[in-house]
């Protein structure tokens, strides 16, 4: 029996890797975009986490956090990573979640840079 193993690196989209802060969270699988057969939520993307409870799924409605890396959603919520505080390289972010995202600016406190 041949066991084919595939590796995906993570997409870095820290300006710096230090300072900054993150915590777990749920990723719906609502917010995710096929990526190929999958269905993902890109690093980078602007959501709104429930401070008072982590286990709420996350939202796009004023955001007050960043994905951190890319989450597969295809089967459904997964466990995602939120950056609370800390500075996002815009120009390492998926185009498509660029869009969502202005240099000069914070999204909770997260700064977004145009390294």
């Amino acid at each position: 029996m041949n066991i084919v193993t595939k590796a995906i690196s993570n997409t870095q989209i820290l300006f710096a890797t230090q300072p900054q802060l993150s915590v777990g969270c749920i990723v719906p699988a609502s917010i995710g975009v096929a990526d190929g057969n999958r269905k993902v939520v890109k690093a980078g993307m602007p959501i709104k986490v429930d401070f008072a409870n982590l286990q709420t799924p996350v939202s796009i409605t004023t955001p007050n956090a960043v994905l951190l890396h890319d989450v597969d959603v295809t089967a459904g919520n997964a466990n995602g990573t939120a950056l609370i505080f800390g500075f996002v390289n815009a120009n390492r972010v998926d185009t498509a979640v660029q869009a969502r995202l202005t240099p000069g600016t914070k999204i909770g406190d997260v700064q977004i840079i145009k390294g």
